[in-house]
């Protein structure tokens, strides 16, 4: 019988390039999500739908809303570790 061959050879990748526009592009999700809120506040100016019973929670979707963009802010613009 052959001996198996059992040395492993590690495949070494080099670091990929930082890029900080992919982070960013991350924040498109904010102006969707906004666009859909303005829709809604249409929505009910055009057909006359009462919002009084959410307004609680709209006003709680706007500051998840605040708080969200910050840290995706804080979290797209930080810089970047180098790996090694």
């Amino acid at each position: 019988m052959e001996p198996l061959d059992s040395d492993l050879e590690y495949m070494v990748r080099p670091s990929r390039p930082a890029k900080p526009a992919s982070r960013i592009k991350v924040m498109l999700i904010l102006p969707i999500l906004g666009t859909l809120l303005v829709l809604t506040f249409a929505a009910a100016a055009i057909f006359q739908l009462s919002l009084t019973d959410l307004v609680d929670s709209l006003m709680g979707v706007l500051t998840l809303f605040f708080v969200v963009t910050v840290a995706l802010f804080f979290w797209a613009l930080a810089p970047q570790r180098e790996q090694s």
